[in-house]
């Protein structure tokens, strides 16, 4: 399995010292934490969305698209791989389970922009974004999915032009939020595109982003990227996937917690 050049992989086994490697139990697929999304189990039995990993207990880890999701609820296999991993009886799927987890990502991005904004790694103004493209010194750039066309070339241009990759399909990324949402997340106003200076700022907004656009899939992502090579980061690779491949049939995968 091909995972994200930028993950910590980790060790490959069942018993992994370094807590970096999960198993998909819809898949049985492994992948790196960061790549995928851990369900929890509420004392009442529900089983509910734990994007940050941080709810106490045995938890269960998926690593598959929305649409890929309801087709497993639909047709009982998520609710049999959960019974298995859990061990403890019948589970209590929420009807929207789905729509749950896609919140949760999304406020996970969110909350993590927020963050690198107080940290001094994230600049919101196109002239402050153009500037630091420019010199080189931008490692991401994202832009809301109401920006003008105009402004996204612009940006896009003179950070092609920073990082010397001129005539290049580099280009920012195309957030499926609108600028009212990431203002808001921020704690700015008219937030219509950002821009990150530091590579590991990048690397950890790049990880949050990954699993939400994986998530969600191409058709809600809005305008993401048109070519391989485009995304959020010239550092980052495959900003839209998490390195899992297409669902598998057999579900007789284990729970890695």
């Amino acid at each position: 399995m091909t995972m994200p050049d930028d993950f910590p992989i980790g060790v490959e086994t069942d018993e992994d010292p370094t807590g970096a490697i999960r198993r998909c139990i819809l898949l049985g697929e492994r992948a790196p934490r960061e790549a995928l999304v851990r369900l929890a189990l509420s004392p009442d039995g529900h089983v509910l969305p734990d994007v940050r990993a941080k709810a106490p207990g045995r938890g269960a880890w998926i690593g598959v698209t929305r649409a890929e999701l309801e087709t497993a609820i639909a047709k009982g296999k998520l609710k049999g791989a959960l019974a298995r991993a859990f061990k403890t009886g019948p589970v209590l799927i929420p009807d929207d389970l789905p729509e749950m987890i896609a919140t949760a990502l999304e406020r996970a991005v969110l909350d993590r922009l927020g963050l690198e904004a107080r940290t001094g790694h994230l600049l919101t103004g196109s002239d402050k974004i153009e500037t630091a493209a420019r010199s080189g010194k931008l490692t991401m750039l994202l832009h809301a999915s109401d920006a003008g066309t105009d402004g996204n070339r612009k940006l896009d241009q003179a950070w092609r032009i920073g990082m010397d990759e001129e005539g290049s399909a580099l280009r920012g990324l195309a957030l499926p939020v609108s600028r009212t949402i990431l203002a808001v997340a921020l704690g700015r106003q008219n937030v219509v595109h950002i821009g990150l200076t530091e590579r590991d700022a990048a690397k950890r907004v790049g990880e949050t982003l990954n699993r939400w656009l994986h998530f969600i899939g191409p058709e809600s992502a809005l305008v993401a990227c048109e070519t391989p090579s485009q995304g959020a980061s010239a550092h980052i690779s495959n900003p839209a996937g998490s390195g899992i491949p297409a669902a598998a049939d057999d579900d007789t995968c284990e729970e890695f917690e």
